[in-house]
């Protein structure tokens, strides 16, 4: 396994997930100026966006290093869940599980949001979530930057018995 890909795609995704938390930031704020409910729309988009990219992330660390992606109908709760194991002698619990139960939100939002029409759209469900999105992402970044730096050590441990 070399980890400097994992590294690149984290890192990657970390800086497009903080556009995006500027968009909905931006989204929530013309929401609540105008009262559009185009607004609405946008900002649900940006949070299945925020959720997608976690997820991008989770999957290239299942696939690239734990060398098993979950299958089946629960696929994406298993994934989660699997980010909060520890992998005896390969890598750490990638998130804790606070941080999962706070992805549980987004994930289950996201399963609604992309089986319902616009025009049913939640605003008091969706509000909450995205006034916290910028908080929850400072937490999960943290995270995933603690995971990154495990990476680089255990990369620079290989290289240094080469």
């Amino acid at each position: 396994m070399s980890a400097s890909p994992v590294v690149e795609r984290i890192l990657s995704e970390l800086q497009e997930l903080e556009q995006i938390i500027a968009r909905i930031k931006e989204g929530m704020q013309k929401l609540q100026q105008t009262n559009d409910l185009l607004y609405l729309d946008s900002v649900t988009l940006n949070l299945q966006s925020f959720y997608n990219g976690i997820e991008r992330i989770f999957e290239s660390i299942a696939q690239d290093i734990d060398g098993h992606l979950p299958q089946g109908g629960t696929w994406h709760r298993e994934l989660v869940s699997q980010m909060t194991q520890e992998v005896p002698e390969v890598r750490p619990a990638v998130i804790s599980e606070h941080v999962r139960n706070e992805l549980d939100e987004y994930r289950s939002f996201r399963h609604i949001a992309r089986h319902i029409y616009s025009t049913k759209l939640d605003r008091a469900r969706i509000e909450p979530l995205a006034e916290r999105v910028d908080a929850h992402f400072g937490e999960i970044s943290r995270e995933l930057q603690a995971f990154v730096s495990f990476l680089r050590a255990s990369e620079s441990e290989t290289d240094n018995r080469s």
